[in-house]
């Protein structure tokens, strides 16, 4: 059979960047170890390139593959890791879906209190209507009580959100050492350690739907409330 070729080794240092598939089978050797290791004297079997913008590869890839001669073979870490490339961008879209359903509960808690405070309020609402206050200018006032509940309850959301995003490897590792627990076991997922990239795109946008939902659910109760009719509401008063 084939043997294997064998060669002693100095570890000088380990490393670990919390990817397991690194972590627990990547060596970094010398250029000229290495070489005498697979008997490719002087020469090196490929060339890896780091790039500022790692959502560039696939295009440098693509320009490579055409400006190299025969021979030579291409890739990026989207084909390496394309699963799990794929998995990563159809858990974000899942996670941005699960963001707006609980944005949609949150706006219907809203609708939900805008209404019973109309039913509180008729009485209130039938006086200043008899008082001479337009059906619009009693819309703006529920329309702009939800806006303001909307958007202090986006503002703490975002704010907390954002806090939690840039401390999220250092309450990670706190909670896992208070409980005693390890979420993400390297054995089982790609990753021991849940990184984070603040996005201030998806910030900007996920912030932007609330606000905007958070507005949407003011309408129907503000429309209500327009619709009062004075001689109904204060009836038995």
């Amino acid at each position: 059979g084939i043997i294997p070729r064998l060669k002693r080794f100095t570890v000088v240092g380990v490393f670990e960047v919390g990817m397991y598939e690194y972590d627990s089978a990547l060596a970094l050797l010398h250029l000229r170890d290495a070489a005498k290791l697979f008997r490719l004297p002087g020469e090196a079997s490929g060339v890896r390139l780091k790039l500022d913008d790692l959502f560039q590869a696939p295009l440098l890839a693509k320009t490579l593959i055409k400006d190299l001669p025969a021979g030579y073979l291409v890739s990026d870490w989207t084909r390496r890791h394309a699963n799990f490339f794929r998995a990563v961008r159809t858990e974000k879209t899942v996670m941005f879906v699960i963001l707006m359903l609980i944005v949609a509960v949150a706006a219907f808690n809203i609708v939900s209190t805008l209404v019973m405070t109309v039913r509180d309020k008729e009485a209130d609402i039938a006086i200043l209507r008899t008082l001479g206050a337009k059906p619009r200018s009693i819309m703006a006032i529920f329309i702009v009580q939800g806006a303001l509940i909307g958007l202090v309850g986006t503002l703490l959301g975002g704010v907390g959100g954002v806090a939690l995003a840039l401390n999220v490897e250092t309450i990670v590792p706190a909670l896992e050492q208070a409980f005693g627990v390890h979420f993400l076991p390297p054995d089982i997922y790609y990753i021991s350690d849940l990184p984070s990239d603040l996005q201030r795109a998806d910030v900007v946008r996920i912030c932007s739907v609330s606000l905007l939902v958070s507005l949407l659910a003011t309408l129907y109760p503000a429309w209500r409330a327009a619709r009062t009719q004075p001689a109904e509401a204060l009836r038995y008063e």
